[in-house]
């Protein structure tokens, strides 16, 4: 049912909300919020990124890193900021510094002459040589005519030793009822000398028996034909062995003596004898020094009293 303000089912109320455009009625235009769109076409006042005559990178505006200022010699002392050209009272000259010496693979370094004095062999000059000095002792270099007779000791040793090992810095004294000779079995490295082994040999009279007496727990090298000869001390059993060419009763002798086995057993078993052209010897992997020939000394003349007991 309709009434009379029903309007026919129209309204006029949607046509309330319109007004008239501002420039025709003659009011202020109302502020148009920023476009976007627009701004990228035309672009702010002051945006110097348009125009590039005036357009710079961040950062091209500003001062140079270094002011203008006299240049300074590179070579001074720049860690330290001290003028190179001050040195105090009295400092001695600064040597100039060495070329560096070029090479097919770059730069060579300069040798240490710490490390050139360490590796070059000289006979131990303030050990073994000033304590056979201070004894009466003579000193050879090993090249005399009379240590010829001691390449045979090398050759016939224990250990191995190759053709090129040979005697050097030998010592000849007097120790105590023995008389000795000890050397270096040195062989040559580049243009060096390296000992390698020291001996110490005592001559023997008469022909003594060929015989090796070394530590059980090293390696035996060169014992074909020998025999082992055994001994009562299950001690000294254990820890040393003594080689033979053949059984008799001077090796028997040595065998048996209980002061031998007392000082072997107090030593490191570090030491190996044999008797070769005359000699009854000691060799050791060290270079001698004077607490080593002392030792040797020591075993030497044990040895040698046990041999010639009855003899």
């Amino acid at each position: 049912m309709s009434t009379p303000r029903d309007r026919d089912g129209f309204d006029d109320d949607a046509g309330r909300s319109w007004q008239e455009p501002a420039h025709l009625g003659g009011d202020e235009p109302a502020e148009e919020p920023p476009n976007i769109a627009d701004r990228r076409q035309r672009p702010r006042d002051g945006d110097h990124s348009s125009d590039p005559d005036t357009w710079r990178p961040a950062g091209w505006d500003l001062p140079p890193a270094e002011p203008d200022r006299p240049a300074q010699d590179r070579g001074g002392d720049q860690g330290t900021g001290v003028d190179p050209a001050w040195a105090p009272p009295g400092a001695p000259p600064q040597p100039a510094p060495r070329p560096e010496r070029r090479g097919l693979f770059g730069g060579r370094r300069q040798k240490d002459p710490e490390m050139e004095r360490a590796f070059t062999y000289q006979g131990d000059l303030v050990g073994a040589q000033s304590w056979a000095l201070q004894r009466g002792w003579t000193l050879s270099d090993g090249s005399s005519p009379e240590d010829a007779a001691l390449q045979p000791l090398i050759e016939s040793a224990p250990v191995r030793l190759t053709k090129d090992h040979r005697p050097a810095s030998v010592l000849r004294g007097r120790g105590g009822s023995l008389d000795l000779i000890a050397f270096d079995a040195v062989y040559a490295s580049g243009r060096y000398l390296v000992p390698e082994y020291a001996i110490t040999a005592a001559p023997l009279l008469g022909t003594p028996p060929a015989l090796r007496l070394s530590p059980a727990r090293l390696w035996k090298h060169g014992v074909g034909g020998m025999v082992q000869i055994p001994s009562d001390d299950a001690d000294f059993e254990r820890r040393w062995t003594l080689l033979a060419a053949e059984d008799g009763p001077q090796v028997r002798r040595l065998a048996a003596d209980t002061d031998l086995h007392r000082l072997l057993l107090g030593t490191d078993d570090g030491d190996e004898f044999w008797t070769a052209g005359g000699y009854l010897a000691a060799i050791r992997p060290d270079g001698h020094r004077p607490e080593l020939i002392e030792h040797h000394t020591r075993l030497l003349t044990a040895l040698v009293a046990a041999l010639a007991t009855g003899f």
